[in-house]
């Protein structure tokens, strides 16, 4: 199963089996709960009604003295009450009292006058001094019909004279009860709805960073350069973070082991020369000979130390993540201070530099300083492979969102089996003229400045003869 699932199950089952219990609780509670409140209303009833017939009881009016005609006209009065959403017409109480031996003496639904009481707990128990309370069905077969009877005593002094009971039926409270219980419930649905929306937001935060970690682990598996996507504190962000250091600390080790062993390899031919020059330059020769020679050792030293140079210079840019400086940057004033740097080179080739007119600006936004340095790397090829009394020409045309940069010559184009390998370090064409090859690193840097500017790079030969580089760069 897919960990976004397992984990948006696992929260789901733990709050919603939590809102079932709680639910469930509630939900049971509530019945009992309102029957303990009525309880303890019929008890302070009970208690008042039993001081207020107290004086009937005693002078032994209590079936036709003031309290029985109270309670007559209370029956005949109408009631009208709204409580909390639910109508009320008449008093739901039943009233009855017994003598100190348990017989009925009054019944306000004049029901049980004369009946023996003496056995229902609420009469026996508060007879004997004690709580008397009971539940009784109306119906033996209709669990619906208990009546809920609570009794007081009726005192003369100390000496209990008769028992006072107030009876309500249960199904008076049925109503509140069930809308208490559907209030919970919807509540509760309520309740399971919101944690489902919670824990569907967090499952889907969690596998948006999980994935974008795992995209990031992809492209840096594939060795593209990549960038850490999570910010923050958050514990997805710092093992992101742990992550791109240990893939740095990796890199690096790479890193390291593959330039010195690149750099091993291409160091030995210059080194070789360098040291059989120097071999021959102890014996005996003539001034000719030893200038020649000498001047092997300065062209070789140079190409080392031209090498080292664009070797570090590459190695930084390769290990760099994001640009440090972007700006909008002209290309045409750009290129044009570009060829009138590189004039003096030309003319010594005798070569010439055009730039063709643009329809436009052609405005990017990158690091003018690495934008030099590739535009630069690929004029300067051009420059080596042109042959003399030729033409380097330079154009630049937007397309949509994509500005192309054209060097082209009219030199002997790029053989075939060297078209795959162009980019790779250290791999270098001979020069026309028998010209010393170049570090083979130029190419490799314009395509690190280009991928840092989120373009492209490629060459290609002519239809009518001759080489163009093509560098590619998202419009500003």
């Amino acid at each position: 199963m897919h960990i976004g699932l397992r984990i948006f199950f696992g929260f789901f089952l733990i709050v919603g089996l939590a809102a079932f219990l709680t639910l469930r609780v509630f939900v049971q509670e509530v019945k009992p709960g309102v029957r303990q409140a009525m309880e303890d209303t019929l008890v302070d009833t009970a208690h008042v009604l039993a001081v207020l017939a107290a004086d009937d009881m005693k002078s032994g009016h209590i079936a036709d003295g003031a309290f029985a005609r109270r309670m007559a006209r209370l029956r005949e009065d109408k009631v009208d009450a709204n409580v909390w959403g639910m109508h009320k017409d008449a008093v739901g109480y039943r009233i009855y009292i017994t003598d100190a031996g348990g017989i009925v003496r009054f019944d306000s639904g004049d029901a049980a006058v004369g009946a023996d009481y003496s056995r229902w707990n609420d009469v026996y128990r508060t007879l004997r001094g004690e709580y008397g309370a009971r539940s009784t069905r109306a119906n033996p077969d209709d669990d619906a019909s208990t009546v809920m009877h609570v009794a007081a005593p009726i005192r003369d002094g100390d000496k209990i004279i008769g028992v006072l009971t107030v009876a309500k039926p249960n199904v008076t409270m049925a109503p509140f009860i069930e809308r208490s219980q559907r209030k919970i419930l919807l509540n509760g649905l309520l309740l399971m709805g919101g944690a489902f929306v919670i824990g569907l937001a967090c499952t889907l935060w969690l596998v948006h960073g999980l994935r974008r970690l795992q995209r990031y682990a992809r492209s840096v598996a594939a060795g593209e350069r990549a960038e850490m996507p999570l910010r923050g504190a958050s514990e997805l962000a710092e093992l992101g973070r742990s992550v791109e250091s240990m893939r740095l600390r990796l890199e690096d080790k790479q890193y390291v082991e593959h330039y010195i062993h690149t750099l091993t390899h291409e160091m030995k031919s210059p080194l070789a020369a360098i040291s059989g020059a120097a071999e021959l330059l102890q014996e005996d020769m003539s001034a000719a000979d030893r200038g020649r020679f000498v001047a092997n050792i300065r062209r070789q030293a140079q190409r080392l130390e031209q090498m080292i140079r664009k070797l570090l210079a590459l190695a930084a840019l390769e290990q760099c993540q994001r640009l440090e400086t972007r700006e909008r940057v002209a290309l045409l004033p750009l290129i044009g201070q570009l060829l009138l740097e590189l004039e003096p080179r030309a003319r010594q080739r005798e070569l010439s530099l055009h730039l063709l007119p643009a329809q436009s600006d052609a405005v990017v936004e990158g690091d003018p300083f690495l934008l030099h340095q590739a535009l630069a790397n690929l004029l300067e090829n051009a420059l080596d492979f042109a042959p003399a009394q030729s033409t380097v020409a330079v154009s630049v045309e937007q397309t949509g969102d994509t500005v192309a940069v054209h060097v082209a010559d009219q030199g002997p184009g790029i053989p075939d089996y060297a078209l795959p390998r162009l980019f790779e370090r250290f791999y270098s064409l001979p020069r026309p003229g028998g010209q010393d090859k170049s570090t083979g690193l130029g190419l490799c840097f314009v395509r690190e400045i280009a991928t840092l500017h989120h373009g492209g790079i490629a060459l290609a030969n002519r239809a009518q003869g001759g080489a163009c580089a093509t560098l590619t760069l998202p419009a500003a």
